[in-house]
């Protein structure tokens, strides 16, 4: 059968098992999509605002389901706005793949309408940036491209698609299914060495993070973390995957780490560490353990053995699945350690966390929260991007097995609403909630149409301040008293913007309003945005924006 190099790819992205794509259409891969054409209710193209909201979507959908996230873009505007999102996909170690059309192979290397390099630009980016010059090897490295995105530690993969190859015609077969890795298991000789050094400890922690847990996922490792008594902490927004209620969850490693998870890390002894790769967030600026060489025991286990040893010299490093390194972990016999009371006080001081005075503010975040906690289903998924609000889904929920956080570890601003939408066309059957600050949002609000027309449409939560927070916290600390480039004086009707987007809209001026307007929410059947009237005063869940200022003011004068 003679096919175009459009119809190769996209029959093999069906036979890979590929069913949802988000772009936004250029004309330099037109072949693509009307091969698409004939795939709909199969492999579905959502049609998206911006290149930018597209790969955010797209990387979310591979967070929340561990396949490639798929995105079409154009060439050169269109493959830098999207890549905000490779980047993205990179520091949450999440599989994507970014397919971009490339001018014609006839033309490359004259600096042609809209031309890249893209081995240069997404080199540094992503797990890998290809460029397919020949129609008879799409199925070749499409294969290679989707196998290294989901397997090791998982990431993006950029392919450019030039113009002509795509319209090029071949008898070339497509892919037949996608390559079946049997992941790396542990040896008994590692396990029985890591309980070794765990029975030794006096003051043992184990840390974890990554989105690729298979099977029980965490649970295995729970178990064993419960029958041991021994804390466990997660990194920077991977906290949905292990069970917040259980007695040995301690909190989050990451922006805004406690200082009882400070003191966790830093006074272990031994801290068995997986699936994690050691990032600025999780090790509050690489202090809490010395490099290259902690003071720390620690066991580092990691599916990727480019990440063992990469930042800290592990005393054991075991290449494995996350999820076959927790399973063997769950078989071994428990440690009866003397560390109890080191257990406990973890614990004790996350509990504690929940506990807030009230805020400054019309609307009450921490009992916002706590509404919210009661309210929403155990199966909720709530997504957020970046911004001094994203401490209300990061450290005032408590995740059960079902719940999930789509949270950038990129720190990206305007990722909250696009990967809200990702999740609504997922999971149309469970509650999303989206929480944005003003400027979070106008990042990408234009995607509400794209929610829209897909018919995917969460519930977002705009919390309106007037100001950039996470910035103006750090001027107020390092330039007290002199606000500059931190103020948004003009904001759009958020209320109206929500309903031309076809989405149930209020404004929110106080908490008592809160629970009847949320219940509004729920039963919109078209989703809803919820403008909440936020002071600049209530920044943080502790300290208000003057007391920030009057303290730097007050070191300033002292220095």
């Amino acid at each position: 059968m003679i096919r175009t190099g459009g119809q190769l790819l996209v029959e093999s992205l069906l036979a890979l098992g590929a069913t949802k794509s988000f772009g936004v259409p250029g004309e330099s891969y037109l072949a693509v999509l009307d091969a698409l054409h004939d795939t709909i209710g199969q492999l579905d193209y959502v049609v998206c605002r911006n290149e930018g909201g597209a790969a955010f979507m797209a990387a979310a959908y591979g967070k929340l389901t561990q396949t490639p996230g798929l995105c079409f873009v154009t060439r050169g505007p269109g493959a830098t706005n999207a890549s905000i999102g490779v980047h993205t996909a990179m520091q949450d170690s999440v599989p994507m793949l970014l397919f971009v059309g490339q001018v014609g192979t006839d033309m490359k290397g004259r600096e042609a309408f809209q031309e890249i390099d893209y081995k240069a630009v997404f080199g540094t980016l992503a797990k890998w940036a290809v460029e397919i010059d020949d129609v008879e090897r799409i199925p070749e490295i499409l294969s290679r491209a989707w196998t290294l995105a989901v397997s090791g530690r998982p990431g993006p993969v950029v392919i450019a698609l030039p113009e002509d190859m795509l319209t090029s015609v071949s008898e070339v077969a497509p892919l037949t299914g996608p390559v079946e890795i049997t992941r790396p298991e542990p040896s008994a000789a590692a396990m029985q060495k890591a309980r070794s050094i765990l029975a030794e400890a006096k003051r043992p922690v184990i840390l974890y993070g990554g989105c690729n847990w298979q099977g029980e996922g965490t649970g295995p490792m729970q178990r064993f973390a419960e029958a041991s008594n021994i804390p466990v902490v997660s990194v920077f927004r991977y906290q949905d995957q292990f069970d917040n209620t259980s007695p040995v969850f301690c909190g989050e490693a990451g922006v805004g780490m406690t200082p009882p998870v400070k003191k966790l890390l830093r006074e272990a002894d031994v801290i068995l560490a997986v699936n994690n790769r050691f990032g600025e967030n999780s090790t509050d600026g690489y202090t809490l353990l010395d490099v290259p060489q902690p003071k720390q025991r620690v066991i580092h286990v990691h599916g990727s053995d480019l990440e063992i040893g990469k930042v800290y010299r592990p005393e054991l490093g075991i290449h494995a699945d996350p999820s076959a390194f927790a399973e063997a972990l769950g078989k071994l016999a428990p440690i009866e350690g003397g560390w109890a009371e080191w257990r406990a006080e973890g614990r004790e001081a996350y509990e504690a966390g929940f506990e807030l005075p009230d805020l400054p503010s019309p609307v009450d975040m921490g009992k916002v929260c706590s509404y919210l906690r009661d309210r929403l289903p155990a199966d909720m998924i709530l997504t957020n991007g970046a911004g001094n609000f994203t401490v209300w889904p990061g450290k005032f929920f408590r995740y059960g097995p079902e719940a999930r956080l789509l949270g950038p570890q990129s720190g990206a601003m305007g990722y909250g609403v696009p990967a809200a939408i990702a999740a609504k066309i997922a999971h149309p059957e469970r509650t999303v909630v989206c929480f944005a600050g003003d400027g979070d949002f106008q990042m990408n609000c234009p995607e509400l149409g794209s929610a829209m027309q897909a018919g995917a449409q969460p519930i977002i939560l705009v919390l309106n301040n007037g100001i950039y927070g996470t910035i103006r916290a750090h001027q107020e600390r390092s330039y007290p008293a002199r606000v500059s480039g931190t103020t948004m004086e003009q904001n759009p009707d958020f209320v109206t913007l929500g309903r031309a987007y076809g989405f149930h809209s209020e404004r929110v001026a106080s908490t008592d309003e809160f629970p009847a307007a949320f219940e509004r929410a729920l039963a919109s059947d078209s989703g809803a945005l919820l403008e909440l009237d936020i002071s600049p005063e209530a920044l943080t869940p502790r300290l208000t924006l003057s007391q920030m200022r009057d303290a730097a003011l007050a070191a300033k004068e002292q220095s």
